[in-house]
């Protein structure tokens, strides 16, 4: 995997946020054995900025499968103000070495509708 994957998302406050990605080997053109990697991702208001929330990363129950999400409670997207920010996501390879897999903006909107 030596290209970056760039998708823009929509995240709305006080919901609970989940995107599922399926990773490809793009020597190979199939989808990327995770077995052994371990993964972090994090929401900025841009590049130089303190993050203001990381996301928790899972690994598919087969990693085999290329799938990886990541999500975040209603308990830290309340937290958030809307408005544009940036996200990505690193791996960590069972050899030490990190990539940087996903990256993207994220609008953050409030709903209009609450419980």
């Amino acid at each position: 995997m030596a290209s970056v994957f760039i998708t823009n998302l929509t995240l709305y406050t006080g919901t609970d946020f989940a995107q599922t990605f399926v990773l490809e080997d793009t020597s190979t053109n199939s989808t990327l054995d995770l077995t052994g990697y371990t993964g972090k991702s994090q929401l900025k208001r841009y590049e130089g900025s303190t993050k203001a929330a990381d996301f928790t990363v899972s690994l598919a129950n087969d990693p085999k499968t290329g799938r990886l999400t990541i999500e975040m409670l209603s308990t830290v997207t309340s937290t958030l103000k809307p408005g544009k920010y940036y996200y990505d996501l690193v791996l960590k390879k069972p050899s030490g070495t990190v990539e940087r897999a996903l990256e993207g903006h994220i609008l953050v909107k409030k709903p209009v509708t609450k419980l």
